[in-house]
């Protein structure tokens, strides 16, 4: 770990490699994707469809054929009304009495993730994280596949992670050149996260998912995702502490009446 840590902390204080690139690469749009509109779906509601999404998967396992938005609501945690309301931006308002039909519901909202097709992404920092995101098969299930894995330690590179060798860092200009629309996702050090988005940037890639402790400074055309699992946690305890805190006020009041 020190080591990895080490190397990418030297890697990171080094200029970007690569001449300057096309900054006005975009997604490559198939024509089955989403409908491109002026008005685009609210970001909370786009936060909500791809939990939509599993439910609904589920329940096309189970058989089920239509769903009402009470339904789908206990299962995906959202009440009734909200869940109306966002598949209301896709232009699905259901049939009265009967619910949403399921399969086309499906189709829906992938159409709207942009899941008709499969999205390549690149990993950088092939380490514990790096490794299991590499090695995790509901990629594939949900619309994305690992097309490249890079890291600057020299030791790794070569090496093989299921069917993908390890690439040098200064490869990402070629991969993202071999694959269109490619997706970054960043499990580096938190030192050297900023060069690798640099880097990313530079080859052309617009969309970042970031799993370092850092915060990113990129272009306004690139778009992050940050992943915080510490973070995370943090909320956690603090819904923990304060449950705890309950418990025990309610617990004395208790006591006091007894």
């Amino acid at each position: 770990m020190s080591s990895q840590r080490s190397g990418w902390a030297n890697w990171s204080s080094r200029r970007p490699w690569v001449d300057k690139c096309d900054r006005e690469r975009r997604f490559t749009i198939a024509l089955s994707c989403p409908r491109v509109t002026d008005r685009p779906i609210p970001e909370a509601t786009v936060g909500r469809l791809p939990v939509y999404l599993r439910a609904l998967v589920e329940l096309a396992e189970a058989g089920t054929v239509t769903v009402s938005s009470e339904v789908l609501a206990e299962a995906t945690g959202v009440n009734s009304a909200k869940v109306r309301k966002d598949l209301s931006h896709l232009g699905s308002y259901g049939t009265r009495g009967v619910g949403y039909d399921v399969a086309y519901l499906l189709h829906q909202i992938r159409r709207e993730l942009g899941l008709t097709q499969h999205w390549p992404i690149v990993i950088a920092g092939i380490g514990n994280l790096g490794h299991a995101l590499a090695n995790y098969r509901g990629f594939g299930e949900r619309g994305f596949r690992p097309a490249a894995l890079v890291d600057n330690d020299p030791s790794k590179v070569g090496e093989r992670v299921g069917d993908l060798p390890i690439r040098p860092v200064e490869d990402l200009p070629s991969i993202a050149l071999e694959h269109a629309a490619l997706i970054g996702v960043i499990c580096t050090p938190a030192a050297a996260a900023q060069a690798v988005a640099d880097a990313m940037v530079q080859a052309g890639i617009a969309s970042i998912l970031n799993f370092a402790p850092a915060a990113l400074v990129v272009p306004e055309h690139v778009s992050v995702r940050k992943v915080d699992l510490a973070v995370e946690l943090q909320i956690l305890t603090y819904y923990e502490q304060r449950k705890a805190a309950l418990s025990e006020v309610k617990g004395r009041r208790r006591a006091v009446r007894g």
